[in-house]
């Protein structure tokens, strides 16, 4: 299967599949002719003495000085040299060539005036796995996402450093190794480089595939939990989210319908005396489904986003470049913050469901052992989830609401949406240990449940559990239990469908 460049449309699947070598990335006839086009029209400005920002002049409160046609190459280079200022630690392997996947796309559109010569160098990198060093922080979101988006490019020019298996190695050496001579960069190209919003758009679907199976992932545990709490399924009946019919909450309604399916342990209590379950198990719908619909906003921005040019002058013709600024991270940004409370909020609510199985109700024993006291059974990783919790909501301050001016007042309000893709991605990463934990202490909470048997799916997932952690008996070690339920979550062993 292949994926054309500049033609087709690109979506979260589709990186995801280039990304892991399951999708060819070329650039068809119709994607180069146009990229020819715009380059065409490049040199056609070049020779002209108009000045138009980036290809002939400084950049940002230079904009003012008019760079001489035989300074134009070098003008290009400097801004990679001068523009890769990054700080921190490298972004993961898997973001680097997200967001070079994301480029050539937008460049293969034939509004940003590179050369063909200059993609199809990118695209070796990326068939290759040759993944430049990007520095975590630096980059506001306007302007594009200058700082990493220099760091990510300084190897076509012989400068930077690759990732080789896990080791960092000087993009010279690479080169030479695969016979390739550093590229010198002419009118414009430079300036295509590194405006853009891929820094922030890697971040992005990176979290949306993580935040995609932690919403199903969050319904199974939440399932698991309300089994082990002998709790009602009358909360999820769809007559009652007809008549409130927001998307997140119908389609969550619905899955946990389908998770308590031929359920003999539902069925066992229909006629209990309890009125109603506490908010963390029968809101089920409403705060997962809130969440989801989070997920639903920033998922379709997303896409428009892979599919855009977001780089800066925009070449509409022979005459005409346009300085505009569709480089500037503010659609994503305020998206990535929403969904950085959703997510926090799946954990919050995780976490209270936790608390609830401890409590010793409804034929569950305290701390979910038979030997309190002596043991301590399951108090101590309710504390852990309480902690990733509150971290979790220190992280959601909007960075999109604030703003701090740069380039001497020019570039004067910016989203700081790459701190909003890193932030949401921290929290996701969070949110993975508390399911974890969740699901461990449903999983126990199963055992007092038996002979009763469940739907198949919990059924499936309480075999998966309790291959890699024992039902407690008497206090040990739960570090490695945790870690156990934690490596499932990351490798999304747990059934969610």
């Amino acid at each position: 299967m292949i994926f054309n460049y500049g033609i087709d449309h690109l979506t979260l699947e589709k990186v995801l599949q280039i990304a892991n070598n399951k999708l060819k990335p070329i650039i068809n006839n119709t994607a180069k002719e146009k990229v020819i086009a715009s380059r065409q029209r490049v040199n056609t400005i070049t020779q002209k003495d108009k000045a138009v920002y980036g290809i002939n002049t400084g950049f940002g409160p230079l904009c003012d000085v008019q760079i001489s046609p035989e300074e134009t190459n070098l003008l290009q280079k400097n801004l990679l040299i001068t523009h890769a200022v990054g700080v921190g630690e490298n972004i993961d392997k898997q973001l680097s060539k997200i967001m070079m996947i994301c480029k050539v796309h937008a460049l293969c559109q034939g509004y940003s005036g590179v050369r063909l010569k200059l993609i199809e160098r990118i695209i070796y990198f990326i068939e290759n796995d040759l993944l430049p060093t990007v520095p975590k922080q630096g980059s506001v979101g306007a302007s594009g996402d200058l700082a990493p988006l220099s760091h990510l490019f300084l190897p076509l020019i012989g400068e930077g450093d690759f990732w080789i298996d896990d080791k960092i190695i000087p993009a010279k050496e690479i080169l030479k190794k695969h016979n390739l001579k550093p590229l010198e960069l002419h009118a414009k190209e430079g300036l295509g480089l590194i405006n853009g919003t891929q820094f922030i758009l890697a971040h992005t679907i990176l979290g949306l595939s993580k935040m995609k199976y932690l919403l199903d992932l969050a319904d199974v545990s939440g399932a698991m939990s309300i089994e082990g709490y002998k709790g009602s399924a009358s909360p999820f009946k769809e007559t009652l989210h007809r008549i409130r019919p927001f998307k997140g909450s119908l389609h969550v309604a619905k899955r946990m319908r389908m998770l308590f399916k031929n359920s003999q342990n539902i069925t066992s209590h229909e006629d209990c005396e309890r009125v109603q379950d506490p908010y963390s198990m029968r809101c089920i719908p409403q705060v997962h489904g809130a969440s989801r619909n989070a997920f639903y906003h920033l998922e379709e921005l997303a896409e428009i986003e892979m599919n855009s040019v977001t780089d800066n002058p925009i070449i509409l013709s022979e005459t005409e470049a346009i300085s505009g600024g569709n480089f500037h991270g503010q659609p994503l940004a305020m998206a990535l913050d929403y969904c950085s409370i959703a997510t926090s909020e799946l954990g919050n609510i995780a976490d209270r469901r936790c608390y609830l199985l401890l409590e010793g109700k409804y034929g569950l024993p305290r701390l979910l052992t038979k030997s309190g006291g002596l043991n301590s059974g399951f108090m101590i990783p309710q504390y852990t989830t309480a902690a990733l919790v509150a971290e979790n909501k220190s992280l959601c301050f909007p960075p999109s609401a604030d703003s701090i001016p740069t380039s001497l007042g020019q570039e004067d309000h910016v989203s700081m949406g790459s701190i909003s893709g890193r932030k949401l991605n921290q929290i996701l990463e969070n949110l993975e240990k508390i399911l974890a934990i969740e699901l461990l202490y449903a999983a126990q909470s199963l055992e007092f449940r038996r002979p009763n048997t469940f739907s198949e799916i919990i059924e499936e997932n309480y075999k998966i559990i309790r291959k890699k952690v024992d039902k407690l008996e008497d206090d040990r070690l739960l570090k490695d239990d945790i870690n156990h339920m934690i490596q499932l979550v990351k490798t999304q062993q747990i059934i969610v469908k």
